[in-house]
């Protein structure tokens, strides 16, 4: 189950990778490696699922200004994980962000937790709409074998996407069986940046991305880690410190901002991790892609629809959700809850912001229900 358990957290793993790489044209091997290295001492440390998951905000602004203006380069987003990873090293060391998250209340962060669930299950729903033979089959069977202990779902979900994805298009089966080993090294990636790329790095992708990781992947994973594994607790600021450390040594090997977001230890949960082990296997399986095939990777990943991937979000916002469902008995704060969740499908850091505003009208008695 931990194996089948590793795997729960790729339907927001490969999109993101694979747009950077056919976007942004950057070397796989340091993302691979990166978030290899990244999971592997998460797991042996924190001996929980603990995720390791793309920036999405940062990532899909990248890829996106990207596509469409010069702006954003590979030196951009090496500058956007460094200076990341500076700031939440500094919040982390300096109790900032331990202090920063005890002013929030548990009522804020429930909305959070459940509008990512939400947003994650309607995120999941427009990928399994492009193909719904697939997704419809690939859904049942696996809600069928979910708590199935000797059958792993997750192992028979990405057989059955792979099967799919290579009788739908030939080329994929034809890029598989071009697949080579080639053995790599790691690289010095900060030797390319500019003071210029260190600028639009912080300004445009770095800054922006700091509400959506504080709510998301500070306090809610915290919540999620505390409760789903009270006895092996985690800190906002250990948290915190965690991802400024993974930021620094990640971009220096060319890999993008990372995080660990609530929907990262959902999924792997959902499909029956409970232990470091889930992502002890997938960082062993990114750094042995990224050491021998990440030259390849692209044809890898390419293997699964949409349709599947779909399923696995739709079934880790399902897991987020579920969690999320403790309300408070007062009125007023469950509208707090309800509100910040409805901003959190469109937005968490807004939703962060709107939540803390509520929070205090609420404290001044003028929020009437």
């Amino acid at each position: 189950m931990e194996w089948a358990g590793a795997f729960g957290d790729l339907g927001t793993l490969v999109p993101f990778v694979v747009a950077y790489i056919a976007v942004l044209k950057m070397d796989p091997f340091g993302i691979l490696f990166a978030f290899g290295a990244a999971l592997l001492i998460c797991g042996l440390y924190y001996k929980t699922p603990f995720p390791v998951q793309p920036m999405k905000a940062l990532g899909a602004a990248a890829v996106t200004q990207a596509a469409q203006t010069a702006v954003i380069t590979q030196a951009t987003v090496y500058s956007a994980g460094l200076v990341t990873g500076a700031l939440w090293l500094i919040l982390g060391f300096s109790g900032a962000a331990a202090r920063l998250a005890k002013l929030v209340p548990r009522f804020v962060v429930i909305g959070i937790v459940l509008g990512l669930g939400f947003s994650f299950m309607i995120e999941g729903i427009k990928l399994m709409s492009t193909q719904w033979p697939i997704a419809a089959i690939g859904l049942l069977g696996t809600l069928l074998l979910l708590t199935n202990r000797a059958v792993p779902a997750m192992f028979l979900l990405l057989l059955f996407g792979a099967v799919c994805g290579i009788i739908q298009d030939p080329a994929v089966a034809h890029a598989l069986s071009g697949v080579r080993v080639q053995f790599r090294l790691p690289s010095f990636a900060l030797a390319t940046i500019s003071w210029h790329d260190l600028w639009v790095g912080t300004l445009f992708l770095a800054l922006p991305q700091l509400p959506l990781t504080l709510g998301n992947a500070v306090i809610a994973v915290r919540e999620e880690n505390n409760r789903l594994f009270p006895d092996r607790p985690v800190t906002d600021g250990l948290i915190a410190t965690s991802t400024g450390l993974m930021n620094l040594v990640g971009s220096a090997v060319g890999g993008i901002p990372m995080c660990h977001g609530a929907g990262g230890m959902a999924g792997h949960v959902a499909f029956g991790a409970r232990t470091g082990g889930a992502p002890i296997i997938l960082g062993v399986i990114l750094l042995s892609l990224a050491f021998c095939f990440s030259n390849s990777i692209e044809a890898i990943l390419n293997v699964f629809p949409k349709a599947v991937l779909g399923v696995i979000l739709f079934l880790t916002g399902a897991q987020l959700s579920l969690g999320s469902c403790d309300f408070s008995k007062n009125k007023g704060e469950r509208f707090i809850t309800l509100a910040t969740a409805a901003f959190a499908m469109w937005n968490v850091g807004l939703a962060f912001v709107v939540g803390m505003g509520l929070a205090y009208v609420a404290k001044r008695g003028l929020l009437r229900l």
